[in-house]
């Protein structure tokens, strides 16, 4: 049983539970990113495992007629294994969704092959496949020069991870103005597919003004229990999608992001008291 703390962050242990969940957001106008927790598996039946429940989660969507996709993790579906795997996997999931998939990303030195096996999928699909960037990466500005003219939907995020400095920006300020600069070239470059993850109102607020300037269609993405509020505020007039980890993994999902970052747990105690 998930404790009342961790609850207002992870939708439940089971599908249904995470399904359900979704149906409550659609009837509120908000949108639903399913992520069955679950990372690191250095076996290839674990990874398997994940992968099937990923495809029978997506057949849940699309039974229950919900408005909403999944979101693996590379590490979850093989990568850890090989790349042959993760590949075999990834491609499993997009080629019997129907439903649009989004690959998360996960430490600096993944990003490569997540962002090849993105772009395959993506021009093979026509764009039914998203991918996330970290703007504290120093590298993202060209990433994003890379994926301007690729289909699909890219996320732009500062970044929960914290990679060696000399490839990545450490200080708030500076990762704010990053994520500044980077969601400005999206708006101007890219045609559309971009999706502003972020609780900063000031983020957001520069995507509203950045859409009215150069009228690219965009969408907010918030994680389950944060600025709750907020996200059903934007959803009357903007695309709003929740980000909804579920699943008996759960303790793992917050002891590792506690541990990454203190500063999210501070961020986690501080969206409870509010």
């Amino acid at each position: 049983m998930i404790p009342p703390i961790a609850s207002n962050f992870v939708a439940g242990e089971t599908a249904t539970e995470a399904l359900d969940h979704v149906e409550e957001l659609n009837a509120r106008g908000v949108k639903g990113i399913l992520n069955l927790l679950g990372e690191h598996y250095e076996d290839r039946a674990e990874a398997d495992e994940d992968a099937d429940a990923y495809i029978d989660l997506a057949e849940g969507l699309e039974r229950r007629d919900l408005d909403g996709c999944i979101s693996v993790k590379p590490s979850q579906i093989g990568l850890e294994v090989s790349d042959q795997a993760f590949e075999e996997n990834l491609a499993r999931i997009v080629d019997a969704a129907d439903c649009f998939v989004w690959v998360d990303m996960e430490d600096h030195d993944t990003v490569d092959v997540t962002l090849d096996a993105f772009e395959r999928h993506a021009r093979e699909t026509g764009g039914e496949v998203g991918v996330c960037v970290q703007a504290n990466l120093r590298r993202t500005g060209e990433t994003l020069e890379r994926l301007a003219d690729c289909p699909g939907k890219v996320r732009l995020v500062k970044g929960a991870y914290e990679p060696p400095v000399d490839i990545a920006y450490r200080e708030k300020s500076k990762v704010d103005e990053m994520y500044r600069t980077h969601l400005t070239y999206m708006f101007e470059h890219f045609e559309d597919g971009i999706a502003v993850g972020s609780h900063d109102p000031a983020m957001i607020d520069l995507a509203k003004e950045l859409h009215e300037e150069h009228g690219t269609p965009f969408e907010v993405q918030m994680l389950t229990g944060v600025r709750e509020s907020a996200q059903f505020e934007l959803a009357e007039e903007y695309e709003v999608y929740q980000y909804i980890p579920y699943g008996t993994k759960w303790f793992s999902y917050f002891y590792r992001r506690i541990r990454e970052r203190k500063a999210n747990a501070l961020f986690a105690l501080r969206a409870v008291v509010s």
